[in-house]
């Protein structure tokens, strides 16, 4: 039969041949990574200022145009005329414009805005935005009710210089741009005038120095933006590289599963495959060594047979545990569960194995607790369970030792079956070893009697099947103990005797 190859695309999930270069590559992406959280120049952090720039400039894009309002309505109240109107009409203006390239910005696509060219609308728009407070800052009222007019056009320099700090401080320079103009003139405009007075003298020089000092609170929250923004990429990349690796999971996962379904399939066909000629070796290699058919004139032709046979029987068994071990893996196996007693099961085990323990001379040392009650198990596999444990201790006990097997109750109300052995014994770091599939310790591997390594791990199977733990405990020169325990919902509780009034009665009524 010829082998159909897979029409599926056969991707490497992970390349163990070429170890370097995958770790080469997960160097590169690092140092990618790293190299744009930190750079705070990147061109897609300049995108992004920009776009938090204009958000928050058309968040708030009613608030400084409220306060013309609100100063221009105070102005008027105060006798200061109608051209604080006109200077309140040309700074909405400004903001207008503002406001509408913040929009435009906002519309567009990340990866569409031309920095520079933005960044460069922006100042401008500042800019023209500054002219308007600049207009503010050289108003005179000379017929005004009240005397300390320049203190109170500083003040509300100062409240607009704190505002645009922080609703302006992802574009660098923003603040620079409005307000170097409007405090030039204001300080020039009480240095120029005849009655000047101290106090305003003073709000020139603070505004001097508050412009320098808001700028430097603008450059920190700028900083911290292009954190925030550096945190949020380093985020995405790692997000990416979890739904990556995750992708990854799923395919090797599916591929896998893929792989155990074939097995299966390739296991329960060979099955058949290698179950059918078996048949013919093991009988016809059974009749010529029975010599059946008549005398075989060779002696070695007999002793042949007697080898085939014996070969045939071992590969027999070995193609039975190989499927015994694919159906547990594969959650196929089936388990005809029904009362019985584990005592009579390990006690016929012994009997079986006690010719082969007699030929080493071992003894089989049994210990049982009484009246154990029965259990809800699968017979043939506790069977099975205790076979492989009996004949793993008998393998590497010692000539002229002992191999004790005890049943009884477990502190948790279960049952166990416990076979110990004081022969060579099993490291500690090679108990997983004996315990996966076709494992085998340093101490079998040099005896002269080796086995498959499939009888633990099918105990190991068959038990946690029923529910419970399979437990190894070894030390080198002292032995091993094997203990199979079963949990204790599975163990069958007696009912009560009816009292002979209630028998009878019933026999009674069934006549």
């Amino acid at each position: 039969m010829a082998l159909q190859r897979s029409t599926a695309t056969d991707k490497n999930i992970v390349d163990r041949t070429k170890a370097h270069r995958n770790s080469d590559v997960a160097r590169a992406v690092r140092r990618t990574r790293d190299r744009l959280a930190q750079q705070a120049g990147n061109p897609v952090y300049d995108r992004e200022l920009l776009k938090l720039h204009a958000r928050a400039t058309i968040n708030t894009a009613l608030a400084i145009p409220l306060t013309v309002m609100a100063v221009t309505a105070a102005g008027l109240f105060v006798g200061v005329g109608f051209t604080i109107v006109a200077w309140a009409l040309v700074t909405i203006a400004c903001y207008g414009g503002l406001a509408l390239i913040a929009r435009r910005v906002d519309r567009t696509e990340t990866t569409e805005i031309n920095a520079k060219k933005v960044r460069r609308a922006f100042l401008f728009g500042h800019f023209v935005s500054g002219i308007g407070w600049s207009y503010f800052a050289w108003l005179a009222c000379n017929e005004c009710q009240i005397d300390q007019f320049p203190v109170l056009k500083a003040v509300v320099l100062l409240l607009v210089m704190a505002a645009t700090a922080i609703i302006s401080s992802a574009l660098s320079g923003a603040l620079a741009t409005t307000f170097a103009l409007p405090v030039g003139i204001f300080a020039a405009s009480v240095a120029m005038s005849s009655g000047w007075q101290p106090v305003e003298a003073i709000m020139a020089g603070l505004l001097v120095i508050s412009l320098p000092f808001f700028s430097y609170v603008a450059g920190h929250l700028h900083s911290a933006s292009v954190m925030l923004l550096s945190f949020r990429a380093e985020k995405d990349g790692l997000i990416a590289e979890l739904e990556t690796a995750k992708a990854m999971s799923d395919e090797a996962r599916r591929r896998a599963e893929e792989a155990n379904l074939a097995k299966s399939r390739f296991l329960a066909t060979m099955s058949h495959e290698l179950r059918t000629p078996l048949n013919a070796i093991l009988g016809f290699s059974e009749v010529m060594a029975n010599e059946v058919l008549g005398p075989l004139q060779n002696e070695t032709y007999r002793d042949y047979a007697k080898d085939i046979n014996g070969s045939g029987r071992h590969l027999l068994h070995l193609i039975n545990e190989i499927l015994d071990l694919s159906r547990i893996e594969a959650g196929r196996y089936q388990l005809s569960e029904e009362p019985m007693s584990l005592e009579a099961v390990v006690e016929e085990c012994c009997h079986l194995m006690e010719l082969k323990a007699r030929n080493k001379d071992i003894r089989l040392v049994q210990q049982f607790e009484p009246n154990l009650p029965r259990i809800f198990a699968d017979e043939r596999s506790l069977r099975q369970v205790t076979l492989n444990l009996l004949s793993n201790a008998v393998k590497f006990a010692p000539s002229g030792s002992e191999v004790r097997v005890r049943v009884g109750w477990t502190a948790g109300g279960g049952q166990y079956i416990s076979v110990k052995d004081n022969g060579p014994g099993i490291p500690d770091d090679e108990i997983p070893v004996v315990l996966s599939a076709f494992g085998q310790g340093s101490i079998a591997i040099k005896s002269a009697e080796q086995g498959t390594g499939l009888g633990l791990p099918i105990v190991q199977g068959l038990i946690a099947l029923h529910g419970g733990e399979f437990q190894l405990h070894s030390k080198l020169r002292e032995g091993t103990e094997a203990i199979a325990i079963l949990p204790p919902y599975r163990i069958m509780e007696e009912l009560p005797a009816l009292p002979t009034e209630k028998v009878a009665a019933a026999g009674g009524r069934r006549r």
